[in-house]
């Protein structure tokens, strides 16, 4: 083993020992990390910025010294002086590397930027928003009527819209009077109309009539990534969808990872909810910028997370998440103001977070129920929010059933030798002819196939990086028709596949999907740990899928949704070779894109929808895969590719899947698979 320090580059994952005294950059490069830099390493440009962090890192088995890199140097301070540097960067140029290290690159710091595919989906709501415009003429203060002009604002809004007796925070009694005189006793103001937790109040004042309009943000806080929607609360029109990767990713890609860092540094729980607080900040004013807003019309604004992101949002330290029995500090919804959670939106801006369900059942799989509205349904419905960490729902108007599965970050191409987040280059779809055994496949920012004309050209300024979520698993899919791998997940030698991409690596084989080395790109291979990855992901996902389907009694479900970013990029043929999920008609097999963000939107823009999903949690009864005997032998199960017990006809009836076993050296596979026994 290497005495060398260990370098962990996040949110790639990206690892490898690198000698004292490597620059940061050059690590980055040998390790293929997607770091800029167009100075060569002179600390002009400023470009390759990166994040060291500190303390102990289970995940990664490291224990990160404050002395881990270089001490500052004049370059940097030459830097500082001149454009400035965020608190806790580096020039990846600069700082050299002393011992084990774990390394933040941000966003702007990556040549390819990250595709947060959390778009917002077409959906018809019902407009009935916390806070609305009304526009009313006010009496003149009269020496015989000695009343205030708040007092005489409070009486027009009542008499005009029935409106009660309103509240008013300091700010607008700042703006009152002006705004009346100036609007020659005519203003308009925008009312929050209260809810559980606040009262009715005026929070904004405009002299004469206001025509413009005020906003909302739908924000989906995700463990990868956190997605914004900017809604106009009047129209109901999203104008404009951002997102960022979630700064928290440097403390631990999976949410179990960064509960053992909030154990593990005394500060950890703190750091991560000002990383992630100051990452929302960023995001606001990123989107308020692509619409061309001031940020001080966003007026409302809700959230939804998993439990985990829930409490580091809140600044409530999550180590009672990772340990049995999972306890929420709450499970209610919350009313807030954004200056609680030091969100810089309007000054009275409001804040509502869905009701988690339990344990680790949070408040995104809440609003996916209220987006897809399984406790409606009259066909049995299984709904999967595929991500880092699954929510899954299973439900028709007899029950619903939920339960949380922990996927790990393999699907968004973390842990995978050649994986990437999604971005412009990443190959996402890969086809392998039968005959020949070789792939073809399509990058991020192009439609054309790698061995059609014009692909060259097509990806010309991006090139080829990496392998995305969706492109492994279609890769994996597709190898297992092909034969080239068999069901325990076993790459075969080129001798076993045919296959002249098939390469001996180490005690295993690995299959070479692209090789751009002799023009100095990546060689893109899949190796069978990679595969193992997913193997684990996968059977994660399809054993708590089982279990409810255990739970309620089926052996088969009447569709299957599949939501999340993630989940609307997967192709349903593939997720089933795979097994990732149950055997069904692919038509029957859909995608809800992003659907807890829907929900989140629901929820901005009807309160009425606030209180439905308050009640419609309460009858969703939660079940706890950690302590459920049946969630192992599943998973055990659900390991094969796609299942080692479990029948998939209606698969097998559409693609032929080879019965191969790779460990033999030959092309039977020992027997036939056991059915399901009962």
């Amino acid at each position: 083993m290497s005495k060398d320090p260990l370098v962990v580059f996040t949110p790639s994952g990206k690892r490898g020992h690198f000698p004292v005294g490597t620059p940061v950059l050059t690590a980055a490069r040998q390790l293929g990390v997607d770091l800029d830099s167009v100075c060569g390493g002179r600390g002009i440009c400023s470009k390759c910025q990166i994040t060291p962090s500190y303390g102990e890192f289970s995940k990664h088995g490291v224990t990160v010294a404050d002395t881990a890199l270089s001490e500052w140097n004049s370059v940097e301070q030459r830097y500082d002086d001149k454009r400035g540097l965020k608190k806790g960067r580096r020039l990846g140029c600069q700082a050299t590397i002393q011992s084990d290290v774990v390394i933040d690159v941000p966003a702007e710091s990556q040549v390819h930027k990250q595709v947060v595919r959390k778009r917002a989906e077409a959906r018809d709501i019902v407009l009935n928003p916390s806070t609305k415009l009304y526009y009313v003429e006010v009496a003149e203060p009269d020496m015989h009527d000695p009343s205030g002009d708040l007092e005489r604002l409070q009486q027009a809004l009542t008499r005009d819209w029935g409106l009660p007796h309103l509240e008013a925070d300091l700010g607008v009694l700042k703006t009152l009077q002006s705004a009346l005189r100036k609007g020659a006793w005519k203003v308009t103001v925008a009312v929050h109309l209260g809810d559980a937790v606040f009262s009715p109040r005026i929070i904004q004042i405009w002299p004469g009539f206001y025509e413009g309009t005020l906003y909302g943000l739908a924000v989906d806080l995700g463990s990868t990534t956190i997605a914004a929607h900017l809604c106009d609360l009047q129209s109901g029109e999203v104008v404009a969808s951002s997102g960022i990767m979630n700064p928290q990713i440097r403390f631990g890609e999976d949410l179990m990872s960064r509960v053992s860092y909030g154990m593990m540094n005394p500060t950890g729980s703190d750091e991560m909810t000002k990383a992630v607080r100051e990452g929302m900040n960023a995001l606001f004013v990123q989107i308020a910028s692509e619409a061309g807003i001031d940020r001080d019309l966003i007026v409302d604004a809700v959230f939804v997370c998993n439990p985990v992101m829930h409490h580091l949002f809140l600044g409530i330290d999550a180590y009672e998440l990772g340990q049995a029995p999972f306890a929420l500090a709450t499970s209610e919804s919350m009313s807030l103001r954004a200056s609680e959670l030091d969100l810089n939106l309007h000054p009275a801006s409001r804040v509502y977070l869905l009701p988690c369900i339990a344990g680790h059942v949070g408040a995104d799989a809440a609003a996916v129920a209220l987006s897809e509205a399984p406790d409606k349904s009259d066909d049995l419905v299984l709904i999967v929010d595929v991500g880092t960490n699954a929510e899954i729902l299973l439900g028709n108007k007899e029950k619903v059933l939920a339960c949380s599965s922990p996927t790990g970050p393999a699907f968004e191409g973390a842990q995978i030798s050649s994986g990437q987040r999604a971005a412009p280059g990443a190959i996402e779809h890969v086809e392998i002819d039968p005959e020949t055994k070789l792939p073809r496949f399509q990058v991020i920012g192009s439609d054309i196939w790698s061995d059609e004309e014009g692909f060259d050209a097509a990806i010309a300024q991006t090139g080829i990086t990496g392998i995305c979520g969706s492109g492994i698993i279609e890769v994996i899919a597709e190898m297992r028709m092909s034969g080239i791998v068999d069901g325990p997940g076993l790459i075969g030698s080129a001798e076993q596949t045919s296959s002249p991409n098939c390469f001996v690596d180490g005690r295993t084989n690995s299959y070479l999907l692209y090789d751009g080395t002799e023009h100095g790109g990546p060689k893109i291979t899949v190796t069978n740990t990679d595969i193992r990855q997913i193997q684990m992901a996968k059977a994660a996902l399809y054993s708590g899928a089982r279990l409810l389907m255990d739970k309620f009694g089926v052996d088969k479900v009447d569709r299957v949704v599949l939501a999340g970013a993630f989940g609307a990029h997967i192709s349903p043929k593939h997720a089933m070779v795979l097994g990732m999920i149950p055997d069904a008609p692919l038509d029957k097999v859909t995608s809800a894109g992003n659907a807890a963000g829907t929900g989140a939107r629901i929820a901005l823009l009807n309160t009425d929808a606030r209180r439905e999903i308050e009640e419609t949690v309460q009858n969703i009864h939660k079940i706890e895969t950690a302590i459920e005997p049946r969630f192992q032998e599943h998973f055990v199960n659900a390991s094969n590719i796609p299942n080692a017990v479990e029948p998939f006809p209606i698969l097998e009836s559409i693609v032929m899947i080879p019965k191969v076993n790779h460990n033999q050296g030959g092309g039977g596979e020992g027997g036939r698979r056991r059915r399901r026994s009962r």
